[in-house]
């Protein structure tokens, strides 16, 4: 383990973007893409809704998230290749919903699939010679066409700057590998695909160099393109489409966090079984805010418990109990930050699991040092030594099936 934590300091340190020199905070961002279809069913109104709503209950969002679907399309959200804004739903286009949440502090997101090109859009229709795959049905824009990548790079770019949009987030819902290899000859074999990767590095290199404040998303059907190349330029802030189900969320997080220091997910829930299986450095709200039972209470306790150890997330990784889906156990990691002499224990007891209390041994600590420990569900602190914290280890209850327990600790001498 201590190997994955030199990689993901490498990772911090020399590979994260770094929109205008700085590493991304943990952000906090919502959408209404499951109470419109992605953005099927949305429009300039409901878009400005929501918004307003997060933030009149206190919900103080970093990001408002529009994905799939802004642009004309005539049977769903993934006819794509016509990337302009549907001016019937948006007559005033993105910029009235960016200009709204900007003036209120909010940012943008905005949803693109510009590899995918499917019959009947605009560059199917106008640019067949940029298009790799059979007629007739969806194709692969070729990124390893130096014209192809200068008009997509231009086109986005537009967009981008027209409609206020401060982070591009790209998706990619296809298989990639039969298209090049039907375009290579048989002694050329990879050269289609090596140029449309270098293609597609460039044009994510030149819209950060046009816009270098902005941070991109990768996702691939859910965060799936993680490369390191891809790592270096974007950051997945959905990890997967997997979302919600919590045990799968702690599988995820015991996962990923190996590997690389900043993800993201979904959450919909205040329950803290839910919203902790969900904490990581990024998390979007998928919250239907007009509904009357929502209990914005606990959903602003969640969130400002998150915000209270996100900056945890860019620490040292430690797994104190083995990786399982199984419904009758306990999970548990810890996220330690020896710059700031700070971390937290994350804790879950699972549906079927008989067992109240777990001992889990700490890792990363210095056995001389003395750490207050402190529930984030009591507000109970107490003082431990490192080497107890070490050795024997730190006694965790959990009384509820499931439930789930956040304990943060800070050095004190």
């Amino acid at each position: 383990v201590r190997a994955q934590n030199v990689w993901r300091s490498w990772m911090l340190a020399h590979n994260l973007p770094r929109p205008s020199g700085k590493l991304p905070p943990p952000t906090f961002a919502a959408c209404s893409s499951h109470q419109f279809g992605e953005m099927i069913n949305a429009n300039e109104e409901n878009q400005i809704l929501f918004i307003d709503w997060y933030l009149a209950e206190n919900l103080r969002i970093d990001y408002w998230w529009m994905d799939a679907g802004w642009y004309p399309n005539e049977w769903g959200w993934p006819h794509t290749g016509t990337w302009e804004v549907d001016v019937k739903r948006f007559p005033r286009g993105l910029r009235a919903i960016s200009d709204h949440a900007h003036a209120r502090g909010v940012k943008t997101i905005l949803w693109f699939e510009p590899e995918r090109v499917t019959p009947g859009t605009w560059l199917y229709e106008n640019h067949p010679e940029w298009l790799l795959g059979p007629d007739g049905q969806q194709k692969l824009l070729n990124l390893g066409n130096p014209e192809a990548r200068q008009w997509l790079t231009d086109h986005v770019d537009r967009i981008l700057t027209q409609q206020g949009i401060d982070l591009y987030r790209q998706d990619f819902n296809m298989d990639p590998l039969p298209y090049w290899r039907a375009a290579d000859a048989e002694d050329r074999r990879g050269l289609t695909e090596i140029r449309h990767v270098m293609g597609y590095l460039a044009f994510w290199d030149e819209l950060r160099r046009r816009h270098p404040e902005m941070l991109i998303d990768s996702c691939a059907s859910g965060g799936r393109r993680n490369d390191l190349e891809t790592l270096r330029r974007a950051v997945p802030l959905l990890r997967s489409d997997y979302i919600l189900e919590p045990v799968g969320q702690q599988g995820h997080t015991y996962g990923c966090a190996f590997w690389y220091p900043f993800f993201g997910t979904g959450v919909n829930s205040g329950d803290p079984y839910l919203f902790r299986s969900a904490m990581c450095p990024h998390i979007t709200g998928c919250w239907d805010v007009r509904r009357p039972d929502l209990d914005y209470d606990a959903i602003r306790r969640r969130v400002a418990e998150w915000r209270g150890v996100a900056e945890l997330f860019f620490g040292d990784y430690w797994p104190l109990t083995p990786y399982t889906l199984a419904p009758d156990v306990w999970m548990a990691w810890q996220f330690d930050r020896p710059d700031l002499w700070r971390g937290m224990v994350q804790a879950f007891r699972r549906a079927e699991s008989i067992y109240e209390t777990a001992r889990l041994q700490l890792r990363g600590l210095d056995e001389a040092a003395r750490y207050v420990v402190t529930d984030a569900d009591t507000g109970q602190a107490a003082e431990a030594g490192g080497r107890e914290l070490l050795e024997r280890g730190l006694a965790v209850t959990i009384t509820s099936r499931p439930g789930a327990a956040l304990l943060t600790y800070q050095r004190v001498r």
